[in-house]
Order: C-alpha cells, then sequence, then structure tokens
C-alpha cells in the first residue's frame, strides 16, 4: 500500500476528494482486480485508503475568496451558444454569399468548444477536421444545411452540460467501477435521443433534409461530448476525416464508429474527473 501512494501521491494530493483518486487510479490501469490484491473490494474502496492516507497540509488563514459568478457564467456560455443558430439564419435568410460555410463552420466551432484531449492538450487536428466536414457538408448541400448545424449548437451545449452533471452525480452514487459503467451507458444513450431529436427539430425549422443534417450534427455532438471529458483525438479525428469523403453512407459510418467509441470511452469513471 505505501508503495502505490507513493507513486500516485501527486494524483492524491491533487484530488479534491476520493472519486477523482478513484478516477485517476482507472485511467492508470488499475482495476478492481488489482484492488483486490490490496485487501479492497474495489477501486472506490481502494481510493478511499489512498486519499484518507495523503497528507494534506493546514490551509492559511485568511479571508474567504469571493463565490464565482456561476450563474452569469451560465447564461454567458448559453448566449454564446444561441449566436451561431442566429448568424447562421440571418446569414442564410439574407442571401449572404457564402452563408452555408459560414454557418458550418460557426456551427462545428461552437459544438466542438471546448476540448481538451486526453492528457490536456488542445486537439487542434480534430478541430479542423471537424471545420472541414460541416464546412463541406454546408457547401455541398446548401445554406439550409449550414442553418440546421448552427441552430443545433445551443440544444447540444445544454445537452452536453446536462449529461456532465448528471454523470458526474452517477459516478458519486456508485461504488464500483461496473455498477458505475452499467449507470453511465443508460444515461449517454438519453442524452443522445434528446440531441438527435433537437437537431431533427432544427432541420425541419429551416427546411434542411434531416437524412443528411442530423448524422453530421450527432456526429458533431459526439466529437464534442468525447474531447469535452478527455478522450483520445485519434478515434474522434478518424471519424471526423470519414466523414469528408463524398459519400452519403460516410457519414453515418463515422457516426457508428464514434458511437461505439463513445460508449466506451464516457463509461469509464476517469472520464468524469473534475479536469
Amino acid at each position: 500500500m505505501k508503495a502505490l501512494l507513493h507513486r500516485h501521491r501527486e494524483l492524491c494530493e491533487r484530488a479534491v476528494d476520493a472519486l477523482e483518486v478513484a478516477a485517476g487510479l482507472e485511467a492508470c490501469g488499475i482495476s478492481d482486480r488489482t484492488a483486490a490484491r490490496f485487501r479492497h473490494r474495489d477501486v472506490f474502496s481502494l481510493a478511499e485508503e489512498l486519499y484518507a492516507r495523503t497528507p494534506r497540509g493546514e490551509e492559511p488563514a485568511g479571508e474567504p475568496a469571493p463565490a464565482a459568478p456561476a450563474g452569469r457564467a451560465v447564461v454567458r456560455r448559453f448566449g454564446c451558444a444561441l449566436l451561431p443558430g442566429a448568424l447562421g439564419c440571418a446569414a442564410a435568410a439574407a442571401g449572404v454569399p457564402g452563408a452555408a460555410l459560414l454557418a458550418g463552420l460557426l456551427a462545428a466551432a461552437a459544438l466542438l468548444w471546448p476540448g481538451r484531449a486526453a492528457g490536456g492538450r488542445f486537439p487542434l487536428t480534430a478541430h479542423l477536421l471537424a471545420a472541414a466536414a460541416a464546412g463541406w457538408a454546408a457547401h455541398r448541400h446548401g445554406p439550409a444545411l449550414g442553418a440546421a448545424l448552427a441552430l443545433a449548437v445551443a440544444p447540444g451545449h445544454l445537452t452536453a452540460v446536462l449529461y456532465a452533471a448528471r454523470a458526474r452525480r452517477r459516478l458519486a452514487g456508485s461504488r464500483a467501477l461496473d455498477e458505475f459503467a452499467a449507470r453511465a451507458r443508460p444515461l449517454l444513450a438519453g442524452a443522445l435521443l434528446l440531441f438527435t431529436a433537437a437537431a431533427t427539430g432544427a432541420a425541419a425549422l429551416v427546411g434542411a433534409a434531416p437524412a443528411t443534417a442530423v448524422p453530421l450534427a450527432v456526429l458533431l455532438f459526439l466529437a464534442r461530448l468525447l474531447l469535452g471529458h478527455g478522450a483520445h483525438r485519434a478515434p474522434v479525428a478518424f471519424a471526423l476525416a470519414l466523414a469528408l469523403v463524398p459519400v452519403p453512407a460516410a457519414v453515418y459510418a463515422a457516426v457508428a464508429g464514434l458511437l461505439v467509441h463513445a460508449f466506451l470511452a464516457l463509461s469509464r469513471a476517469s472520464a468524469h474527473a473534475r479536469p
């Protein structure tokens, strides 16, 4: 136990609670079977002991820090999420040259932001491929597709925030990695269904073909979830590159592949640790 604590001392000192330690241990490849060798029933129990054993210095006395204006931040971010849809629809209605391309680029940028990928690195390649896929599709299919993608940004933002909060709550209520994975998969399925319905409504509102707009919107949304939760960049970039192939089935194949990856990656406790 002392060797394990020494190996993960930095993780334990940085963590704000035992859940953060459990997520970090899982990311390092420690499973419930490994925890059993340390006489613990699961990784969560092992993390609690490591967290309790980690010495922490006393916080210096002083004035408490002022509370962050969380409410204003939420409103500001939602306002930013509404902006691409408003600009895309206005440009398409006014017949601005390049309106479809502009709306597609705005949608890709807004849906994938923020993203940190594995190791906290900024996934520049994935962002560029997403912009290329959305812009190319909007250029091929016209302003309606670009406007539909731009309108899907706001519900995508809300769904992603709701998903992250509920996943964190389910992580707090789980006592084993397998238990959390079983509870996380239906939550992801529900978030995808909610966003798909919203993207379908956005496509219908602006007269875009749902068979073209919805799969691309879902692909961008999956990329947002994965990158926002620290997933590896390579599968996301590959799926977005596949969507650039000028064949209708390419986007569906990209969505199917990224969907499988999402259910695997987002069922891990480490995907929902605080960045």
